[in-house]
């Protein structure tokens, strides 16, 4: 397992990503912040999404890949795909829930 500090690293980038631009990031953009190669950002997005929380019914953080692919598609609360839930802050509508 990988260091927590570092994944809690990962989800603040994630997170902040999302609220930026209205999009998750994908592994390479987080390799280039964390100053990781591309091979190990990958590993740690997947670590992160496999890591148990039991705050959460499935037991692991309620965020999931396109199926096949390392791209995020949810990553609690905000979905990279367009939903009928759509979140406006502040007059701007950039974002989805799940």
């Amino acid at each position: 397992m990988a260091d927590l500090k570092l994944l809690d690293r990962v989800f603040y980038l994630i997170t902040q990503h999302f609220i930026v631009t209205g999009q998750a990031p994908h592994y390479t953009e987080l390799a280039k912040a964390l100053s990781l190669s591309v091979e190990e950002s990958r590993r740690l997005l997947h670590e992160l999404m496999e890591a148990p929380c039991p705050a959460y019914p499935s037991g692991t953080y309620p965020g999931w890949f396109h199926p096949g692919t390392d791209y995020i598609v949810s990553f609690a609360p905000f979905n990279n795909l367009p939903t009928q839930y759509r979140i406006t802050i502040d007059g701007q509508q950039k974002w989805f829930a799940q």
